[in-house]
């Protein structure tokens, strides 16, 4: 079940995908919390150089690998704008992450870049929930009211409005 504390990191989550469209960017945020509410590492993405790996959820997989114990991660919560994809699943899973709460569904991305008139058919990468991808990993979302702020900046990505 989403809370308040769940509601104030998503939140933030849709502020840095903010900031990602402000910098040329797809809208995606990130931010990794300790058990005892510590934000430990917040991110949006990188992919505009051409490096299409540089999700913040990914990078978030990698930094709780190499800086805070295997206890730690496991009970440490990600926040995201946007459903992991894949890649960023596998990654949660290695590092043996604990928690995903996320704002909008990846199947609700699909839903807008579908209405805003992209062709994903193309995308060498299928789309698929969380779960499918990994096990043992509790996962929450979407958010209505959020993804609705994810949806317009996605929108204003795709069409300039």
């Amino acid at each position: 079940m989403i809370n308040e504390t769940d509601l104030k990191h998503l939140r933030r989550c849709v502020e840095l995908a903010r900031i990602a469209l402000e910098k040329g960017d797809e809208p995606f945020g990130s931010i990794l919390v300790s058990a005892n509410g510590e934000v430990l590492i917040e991110d949006h993405n990188h992919v505009a150089g051409g490096d299409h790996t540089q999700h913040p959820e990914f990078a978030i997989a990698r930094w709780a690998a190499q800086n805070i114990s295997v206890e730690e991660r496991a009970k440490a919560t990600v926040y995201t704008s946007g459903e992991h994809c894949p890649m960023c699943a596998a990654a949660h899973g290695w590092a043996g992450l604990g928690r995903i709460v996320y704002a909008s569904s990846s199947k609700q991305l699909g839903e807008w870049l579908e209405e805003f008139g992209i062709d994903t058919s193309q995308s060498r990468v299928r789309s698929f929930p969380i779960e499918e991808i990994i096990r043992h990993t509790e996962v929450d979302g979407p958010v209505p009211e959020l993804a609705e702020q994810v949806k317009e900046l996605h929108r204003e990505l795709h069409t300039g409005k």
